[in-house]
């Protein structure tokens, strides 16, 4: 019976260590050692093994191993310190016993050996499947409202991982089309800014509304996971094709984002172009532009975010700068034309920005702030005076706050309501939607000046918003905002009617309320996915004040501008 416990145990062990592996073929670097450690274990232990057979068989008692033989003549008298031979078999058998725990043990250290194989190798297989251990799942294609610019999703996309690599690749993007009607004046654009809405007796407002549609904002895009002794690389590249012109069917290709992040949930760093840290959609809506208070800038940046408490995310950033200013002449960009020749607008040191955003049980606070420097620079330029070299200090903050309405009655489901404030001085380029991408005001080229004066616009506003979900698949959101824009007194004797004059808005107001079926949502463990296809319907109203009223909007105008849009749209993801 004990050489059978052995001869079990060997096999077993042999079984092992010669059983093939074909999960581990593609397996990373540490479980390849694991497997070569556990093939050193069972190859010692198949040596223990053969010692113990050959111990056993040895020390058998000699009546088994000699009674086939021919008759032995009685022995001797024994010696006195020798054994009886009644002992002996007793000493051998004892001995045998003694073998064949061993071999039970052995054979139990075998089947431990086993089980660490098998867990080995399911984690081997579970490294060739699509989800790779350590890698998040992808984030959720396109616009998560609160944060995102993008249409929002809770869609992952159409990801594979690389064969033989630790890296996943995802392929996500959507085709979308829009129509609109406008109710007041013409303005042919797909992504009206409420900052160059038509003008109250303009010829725009004189033709009346028209009819358009387009697909120029379908986007796609891909980004990559890997894991790297240092955490997960992430990149991303993604583009659109609403970089022409509005009204041209012939849809220019435009880059989004293109960036690298490298690190885990606790610290991680960013390099490239993505979203500002500036940015917050507010609330969802189906136009392509960029609303009253809400910031949709994409632009380079380095940009480290760590993980302060439970909940709470802080992020820094260092971002590309951009002056953008005002005068007689219009407004300049660094990249702008100054009667053919250099813009002096300057740009000296990069944005700051920081962000602090804590969420907990479907409840979001966030404040932003930035600082940033505000530049002109005459020399070399057509502006007069020359020699007029001036900078101004930006500055600002924002906050919001999100809410689900279960928290006040259950009833009330997925429901939710967003606010938002924000004030600063010199933040015009993160809120194009309302200044033209204004930051500063300057008397450069006014009559009579002869040192020039470069002065930051204070601006503030706020929005509050309702998401209301009238079922799993159709969902409405309704929202107002208002900002105003505080101007010096010299704006006063810019040409009524100029592009300078009209771009100086002094109070903006806008609403939305829009219906949405999404066929496919769901709601699973309280999280809403709107699935991959959108179908909806929305009403915008936007109204902008001039700094000066009706004199500022020329003899033709009345100093503000009023436009009602309709629109439909379908959002198709994948």
């Amino acid at each position: 019976m004990t050489r059978g416990l052995r001869q079990l145990a060997l096999a077993g062990v042999l079984a092992f260590a010669a059983a093939p592996l074909p999960a581990l073929a593609q397996s990373s670097a540490s479980d390849a050692a694991t497997i070569a450690e556990l093939r050193r274990q069972l190859e010692e232990m198949r040596r223990r093994l053969d010692q113990l057979e050959a111990r056993a068989a040895a020390q058998a008692p000699a009546p088994a191993r000699t009674q086939a033989a021919a008759p032995r003549p009685a022995a001797p008298a024994p010696a006195p310190r020798q054994a009886t031979p009644a002992a002996r078999p007793a000493t051998a058998q004892a001995e045998a016993r003694a073998a064949a725990a061993e071999a039970r043990a052995a054979a139990e250290e075998a089947r431990i050996a086993q089980r660490e194989l098998a867990l080995a190798r399911a984690a081997a297989e579970a490294a060739q499947s699509p989800n790779i251990p350590g890698l998040g799942a992808p984030d959720p294609m396109g616009r998560d409202y609160a944060s995102e610019e993008a249409l929002r999703s809770d869609l992952p996309g159409i990801a594979f991982r690389v064969p033989g690599t630790d890296t996943q690749v995802r392929l996500y993007g959507f085709a979308k089309l829009t129509g609109y009607y406008d109710l007041g004046p013409r303005n042919q654009t797909d992504a009206p800014p409420p900052q160059t809405i038509p003008l109250t007796g303009s010829a725009a407002d004189a033709q009346g509304g028209d009819y358009s549609m387009t697909a120029r904002f379908s986007r796609f895009g891909f980004d990559t996971r890997t894991l790297t002794s240092w955490g997960t690389l992430e990149t991303r590249i993604e583009g659109d094709f609403g970089g022409g012109a509005a009204t041209s069917t012939n849809a220019v290709f435009r880059l989004r984002q293109a960036w690298a992040e490298l690190g885990d949930d606790s610290f991680r760093v960013l390099i490239g172009q993505a979203n500002s840290l500036w940015n917050e959609g507010v609330f969802e809506t189906l136009i392509d532009a960029t609303n009253l208070n809400q910031s949709f800038v994409r632009q380079a940046q380095v940009r480290v975010t760590g993980r302060l408490a439970e909940g709470l995310i802080g992020q820094v950033s260092i971002e590309a700068p951009e002056t953008a200013y005002t005068s007689v002449a219009g407004a300049f960009t660094p990249g702008a034309s100054l009667q053919g020749g250099a813009s002096p607008a300057f740009n000296s040191v990069p944005d700051l920005l920081g962000r602090l955003t804590w969420r907990q049980d479907g409840v979001e606070l966030g404040l932003r702030g930035l600082l940033r420097q505000i530049e002109i620079r005459t020399d070399g330029t057509a502006a007069a005076p020359p020699g007029t070299s001036d900078t101004a200090p930006g500055w600002g903050f924002a906050g919001h706050v999100r809410v689900p309405m279960r928290l006040v009655w259950e009833a009330l489901g997925q429901d939710e309501i967003a606010a938002m404030a924000f004030y600063g001085e010199g933040i015009g380029r993160y809120f194009a939607g309302q200044t033209s991408g204004q930051d500063a005001l300057t008397d450069l080229g006014l009559p009579g000046v002869i040192s020039a004066g470069l002065d930051t616009i204070p601006s503030y506003g706020a929005t509050i918003a309702y998401r209301r979900f009238w079922t799993t698949t159709l969902r409405s959101n309704f929202s107002y905002a208002y900002a105003r824009n505080d101007y010096p007194s010299y704006a006063l004797g810019f040409a009524p009617g100029s592009a300078a004059a009209t771009s100086l808005n002094r109070e903006m107001q806008q609403v939305f309320a829009n219906l949405i079926w999404s066929p496919f949502a769901t709601v699973r463990d309280g999280t809403f996915g709107s699935g991959w296809l959108d179908l909806g319907v929305e009403y915008v109203f936007t109204r902008r004040d001039l700094y000066g009223g009706a004199a500022a909007g020329g003899p033709a105008g009345y100093g503000h501008g009023i436009a009602n849009r309709v629109l439909f749209a379908a959002i198709a993801r994948f």
